[in-house]
């Protein structure tokens, strides 16, 4: 059974649920979309919640009523209901209380965010551009098991196949949240196919996971954005023109700046790159709040940068290894095919397991 500390939390999500109902329905937010989309989002982060909490009351005022009628029943025959009642509820009061639990463990505020990813070809030449490739079909095929759509903000293909450079955004409820771990350094060990002595070579590509960020999530003085547009250049996306469409944006507090060239249009191009600066300065305010939390404590799985080397696929062995949290799998067919759900799975449960060790 749930004490009275967790019970209290309880409550309070039960009565933020319905404030919000309240105020959606008062002219002043009905007259404002983005409070409208604000409040809805909040609140669809309590329903799983509130529906578990309820169920849960439900569960305890049956139970109730099934002693009650134990107690104070003499006939044989009700008592026996009675005490099948209790039993068949005591075991929904023990599972709901376990579910709760979990249920309110801290989230991420950034998991219900669009992911951006940018995968990279790093060492070992074409080899590490064709991985990225790979990594890229791994990717969106595990992004379409999970109803979200992905699309491409910028790529550069290499010329023996894969990308030097794929830059693409997964659209859908909690993209960031099945994606945030993947930044970080990823190792394949493999025979490439250029390779006639049958030798296995290691290469890498490098992956950025991004929260795409709303607007209002995270204020940009206009003033810290120095903007340039020039000619779109390179092999790039099968949309690059030859205008001055391409955009430059850098912002200057922290020396972070993008570059699109990939869109249709100067405009298409200017608002994926302001896109890709919000998330890119969110990312480095996170990093820095996460330096802070850490100093005493490092996290195992963490958000890795570039150079954390994170997995290795093992091609002859077809294993994959996770070095964050020693998993190890003997499934590399299946998982380049998408099916990352264990990966993933084993991820999320770390990072569980690191909160309430923290006693968040």
């Amino acid at each position: 059974m749930i004490d009275s500390a967790m019970r209290e939390r309880l409550e309070r999500i039960k009565a933020r649920d319905a404030e919000i109902t309240e105020l959606m329905m008062s002219p002043e937010v009905l007259g404002d979309h983005k409070l409208m989309a604000k409040y809805g989002k909040e609140q669809s982060g309590l329903q799983q919640t509130v529906q578990a909490f309820a169920q849960y009351e439900a569960a305890e005022r049956f139970y109730a009523e099934a002693k009650e009628m134990y107690e104070t029943e003499s006939e044989s025959e009700l008592k026996e209901m009675a005490e099948m009642e209790m039993a068949e509820n005591s075991e929904k009061i023990e599972k709901l209380t376990e579910d709760l639990r979990v249920l309110l463990i801290p989230r991420d505020p950034s998991d219900d965010f669009d992911a951006i990813i940018e995968i990279r070809g790093a060492a070992g030449g074409d080899e590490g551009n064709i991985f990225a490739g790979d990594l890229y079909r791994m990717y969106t095929r595990y992004a379409e098991s999970l109803g979200y759509k992905c699309e491409v903000v910028e790529a550069s293909q290499s010329e023996n196949g894969g990308y030097t450079l794929i830059s693409f955004i997964v659209k859908g409820q909690e993209p960031f949240r099945h994606f945030k771990f993947e930044s970080g350094a990823h190792r394949v060990q493999r025979v490439p196919k250029t390779e006639t002595q049958g030798r296995i070579h290691t290469s890498t590509a490098t992956v950025l996971v991004l929260a795409d960020v709303e607007e209002e999530e995270i204020d940009i003085d206009p003033n810290d954005l120095e903007i340039d547009t020039m000619r779109s250049s390179g092999a790039g996306g099968q949309h690059v023109n030859k205008t001055d469409s391409a955009v430059r944006i850098v912002h200057k507090p922290t020396g972070i700046a993008v570059k699109v060239q990939d869109g249709r249009s100067q405009h298409a191009n200017r608002d994926q790159a302001m896109r890709i600066i919000r998330a890119r300065v969110f990312e480095h305010h996170q990093q820095q709040l996460q330096a802070e939390r850490n100093e005493n404590r490092q996290s195992k799985i963490g958000r890795g940068d570039r150079s954390e080397k994170i997995r290795t696929y093992n091609y002859p062995q077809n294993r994959v290894s996770d070095h964050r949290i020693g998993l190890t799998l003997q499934k590399l067919d299946i998982i380049m095919e998408g099916k990352m759900d264990e990966i993933i799975a084993a991820l999320l449960a770390e990072e569980q397991r690191e909160i309430l060790e923290q006693g968040v």
